[in-house]
C-alpha cells in the first residue's frame, strides 16, 4: 500500500526490517542499546559490531543510565544496507493508561526528527512495542500512522516513510487504518 502526505511517500510492506535499503531503519531498542530480542536483536546481530561499538559509545557519553523511553539515537547501520540505524524506546504496554500512547507517539517523533536532522531522506519503521512490550498492534498502529501524518504535515524533508510490517496479519491491520488515517 502507498499513500502521501504533502511530498512524501507512504509505504506498508510486509518484510524484514534489517533487509530495508532506506536511509536509515528504526530500531525498536531496549534502554540499554545492547541488542536483546526481537527486532532489537535481529538489526544487532544482521548489523554487526559496529552498531554496538557506537551504542556503548552513546551509552558512555549520553545515556549512562539507559536510552530513557521515547527518546532517539542514531548509528551506523554496519553491515545492513541501510547506512544509520535510528535507536528509541518504545514503552511496555501496561493498559494504555501510565502514558503509553504519549511515550509511542514521542518515540515515532523523535526518530522522524533524528532522522530530518541529518538530512536523511528515507527511513523505516518495525511495529514498535507490539512484540514483547505487549502493545495492542490495533493500537500502537493508529499511534504510529497519526505521528507520522502529523509530522510531515508540517516538515517536508523526507521522501519516504516505509511501515515494515513481519506478519500478514499486521501488514492487514496497518493498511486497515491507513485507508482511515492517511
Amino acid at each position: 500500500m502507498e499513500k502521501s502526505v504533502g511530498k512524501t511517500k507512504i509505504r506498508i510492506i510486509q518484510g524484514d526490517i534489517t533487509d530495508q535499503k532506506t536511509d536509515a531503519i528504526v530500531n525498536a531498542a531496549n534502554s540499554s542499546l545492547m541488542g536483546g530480542g526481537g527486532v532489537d536483536g535481529a538489526i544487532h546481530r544482521r548489523g554487526g559490531p559496529r552498531i554496538l561499538e557506537e551504542c556503548r559509545k552513546i551509552r558512555a557519553a549520553e545515556w549512562p543510565s539507559g536510552l530513557p523511553t521515547g527518546k532517539a539515537v542514531i548509528t551506523t547501520g554496519g553491515n545492513l544496507k541501510t547506512r544509520h540505524v535510528i535507536h528509541t524506546v518504545g514503552p511496555v504496554w501496561k493498559g494504555g493508561n501510565r502514558g503509553e500512547p504519549d511515550l509511542l507517539a514521542e518515540a515515532y517523533r523523535n526518530s522522524l526528527k533524528l532522522a530530518a536532522s541529518k538530512g536523511l531522506k528515507s527511513i523505516a519503521f518495525p511495529s514498535m512495542s507490539t512484540g514483547a512490550y505487549g502493545y495492542p498492534v490495533e493500537e500502537a498502529c493508529r499511534i504510529a500512522l497519526k505521528s507520522v501524518r502529523e509530522f510531515l504535515e508540517k516538515e517536508n524533508g523526507l521522501q519516504e516513510v516505509v511501515f515494515v510490517l513481519f506478519s500478514q496479519p499486521d501488514l492487514r491491520i496497518y493498511e486497515d487504518a491507513a485507508r482511515k488515517l492517511l
